[in-house]
């Protein structure tokens, strides 16, 4: 849920309220107690990234990935499923 920035007309504050999207516009300002609330258009917020991983995997370093080749078995090593059942069949 976003965070919308107020400023009450009467009163000139300004306040931050956390409310769902869905939610109408504040019209009563919990400061002065009168019904001269305005949201304000602000400039949005940056991408936050929560939870670990994004990095883990989608900016790996060259030497990351290098390593991460060595570390695989060759293609001619790995069985294909259709080879094992194949060999099964004519046994």
């Amino acid at each position: 849920m976003p965070t919308y920035e107020y400023k009450c007309l009467n009163c000139r504050r300004k306040i931050e309220i956390f409310q769902s999207m869905k939610d109408e516009p504040k019209k009563h300002c919990p400061i002065c107690d009168k019904n001269t609330l305005k949201r304000l258009i602000g400039t949005g917020a940056g991408i936050i990234f929560k939870g670990s991983g994004f990095y883990e995997t989608d900016y790996r370093s060259d030497s990351y990935k290098k390593a991460a080749q060595k570390d695989k078995a060759p293609s001619s090593q790995i069985k294909k499923p259709t080879e094992t059942k194949k060999k099964a069949k004519e046994s």
